[in-house]
């Protein structure tokens, strides 16, 4: 029987990039989490009675400017949410996703660093109209997120017309959305739905790293997940596109 080159690449090699944080180190992240002022871990309770106190005053309350304000959705260890904040000081970044013992080395990174412009949350990406207000956020950026490539995970896709409705809540009408992923099978299939919904593409490229003309925000820097795609030459690919109002 033959196996494919691809079959042997996600069942043997990329598990070991993929250990699992240990119990005990989870629990210390966990605690540690709580001292960092750039972490904010509201309960699901909070969040959905709509009394999270900074929905609509990020910037006001929290970042005390009027830059712009970014998102990284499923931002895992927040290495692209740091680097963007490093890169662009003039901007403000939040990385969200549902495990904060992922995004602690993000979260202590930037403390250590004396980043102000970068925020982690932990909560589900289906609640951020709840975390941010209406026309708040300029930019969304999605990073190598997980394909759900079987028919009946469609729903969680996260480029899917429903999470597209949602960004749509709370992004500005010239707002931006940056796909980042290393699945051939995400990348055409939020194109083909891009297209057929109307939405507008603004900049697709199916290897960032070879072909010519990749936004410098989308190489200059790497995840952890992206370096081990990249030792395998796995084709890294990006959309830029808006929502269409």
């Amino acid at each position: 029987m033959t196996v494919s080159c691809s079959v042997l690449y996600n069942s043997l090699i990329l598990p070991k990039y993929f250990k699992k944080v240990g119990s005990k180190n989870k629990l210390k992240r966990f605690k540690e989490n709580e001292t960092f002022t750039n972490v904010f871990q509201p309960s699901r309770e909070e969040v959905v009675g709509d009394l999270f106190p900074l929905r609509g005053k990020w910037n006001t309350d929290f970042f005390k400017n009027d830059n712009p304000l970014v998102l990284e959705l499923g931002c895992g260890k927040g290495e692209y949410s740091v680097g963007l904040a490093e890169r662009y000081p003039n901007k403000n970044f939040i990385g969200i996703d549902i495990k904060g013992a992922r995004f602690w080395r993000g979260a202590k990174t930037a403390v250590e660093t004396g980043l102000h412009n970068v925020a982690f949350i932990r909560t589900q990406i289906e609640l951020i109209n709840h975390i941010f207000a209406e026309n708040e956020v300029d930019e969304i950026w999605i990073t190598f997120p997980d394909p759900q490539i079987k028919y009946k995970r469609t729903k969680h896709r996260m480029t899917n017309s429903e999470f597209l409705q949602l960004y749509k809540k709370i992004i500005k009408k010239d707002g931006v959305v940056n796909l980042k992923t290393d699945s051939e099978f995400m990348h055409g299939y939020t194109l083909g739905l891009l297209h057929g919904e109307g939405h507008e593409v603004l900049y697709a490229n199916h290897n960032v790293y070879v072909n010519e003309g990749s936004p410098e925000e989308v190489t200059a820097f790497q995840t952890f997940y992206e370096k081990q795609y990249l030792e395998f030459n796995k084709a890294i690919t990006y959309i830029r596109f808006k929502i269409k109002q």
